[in-house]
């Protein structure tokens, strides 16, 4: 036992099953969009997860509990007053936890807990990567090396279009995590579906993805996979208006001297009030999509047994 760690009843039964398992973080929650567009969208993306026949966990951290899986009150926590809710990575859970804080979990800490409760397939809208002008402040998201420690599949609409793209696709290939298109050969750009920068593979379906995964993880080759899934048609933003409003919004963050990790929050948030709102129903389109593509993985991957 884990005095650490909760496991829900319903995704513990799963696990103990061989039921497929889609882990979901809670920073797109606390930090990525306002209330109450966060919890619909929470909720909207467990309920997207069931229909596909897998068992949803959103994990965070209550109270100095690592919860995986998350009740109706404990969601309202996160997603109402982030103000209270630690941003919590890699190196904050010892904190977080010890000190008994709430915490909501960024990509790299979603996957230490997928790997700790058994979950391997994770759902996300895009993940962190390097940042613009890497080249003064060293600024790289710990999601990039738990990427090449931890053995989770993360499904993104690529990394987050905030970033420096070719840099983040460059530090992966270092690290030698596999970049997997969803049925495309580019790189999507989390609000357009392409970047012009072409993925390690295109792989088709969810079946194709699962003896993918397979293949790595029997060999042996510890370490996480990304899934390049792309933004829906219907919901691409225009790439030259948000390319504007990216630009305006590190404009934005320059001057107001935003530093580490307040930085992704300020301007997901600056750049929805710069589209009028419209980001926000391309990002909340793009991590339902993602939800369904992860639930379809999970699914294909519990068919070829553990």
């Amino acid at each position: 036992m884990n005095p650490y760690l909760r496991v829900k009843p319903e995704v513990a039964a799963a696990l103990a099953a061989g039921i497929p398992v889609v882990a979901l973080e809670s920073t797109i929650i606390s930090h990525g969009m306002p209330w109450p567009d966060n919890k619909k969208t929470a909720l909207a993306c467990e309920d997207v997860i069931r229909r596909k026949g897998a068992v949803p966990a959103t994990v965070a951290v209550i109270d100095g509990v690592l919860c995986v899986g998350l009740e109706s009150d404990e969601l309202d926590r996160i997603a109402q007053d982030p103000h209270d809710v630690v941003k919590t990575s890699r190196r904050d859970l010892p904190y977080v936890l010890s000190q008994k804080k709430t915490g909501a979990l960024t990509v790299a800490g979603t996957m230490v807990a997928c790997a700790i409760a058994g979950i391997r397939i994770f759902a996300t809208g895009g993940i962190g990567g390097v940042h613009r002008g890497w080249e003064q402040s060293l600024d790289v998201s710990a999601d990039l090396d738990e990427f090449a420690r931890t053995s989770v599949c993360v499904v993104a609409a690529g990394a987050k279009a905030i970033l420096d793209l070719p840099a983040t696709l460059e530090y992966l290939e270092t690290k030698g995590v596999p970049v997997v298109g969803y049925g495309v050969s580019e790189l999507p750009a989390f609000y357009t579906r392409s970047s012009g920068l072409p993925v390690d593979c295109n792989l088709p379906d969810a079946d194709a993805v699962a003896k993918f995964l397979r293949a790595k993880w029997d060999l042996g080759l510890e370490g996480g996979v990304l899934v390049a899934n792309p933004v829906p048609k219907a919901f691409e933003y225009d790439k030259a208006a948000i390319d504007a409003a990216i630009a305006s919004a590190l404009s934005d963050m320059n001057r107001q001297n935003v530093k580490g990790k307040d930085q992704t929050p300020f301007l997901l948030k600056r750049i929805g009030e710069l589209t009028g709102g419209k980001s926000l129903e391309t990002n909340i389109a793009l991590v339902k999509n993602n939800c369904a593509v992860a639930a379809d993985i999970a699914v294909a991957l519990a068919r070829l047994g553990r």
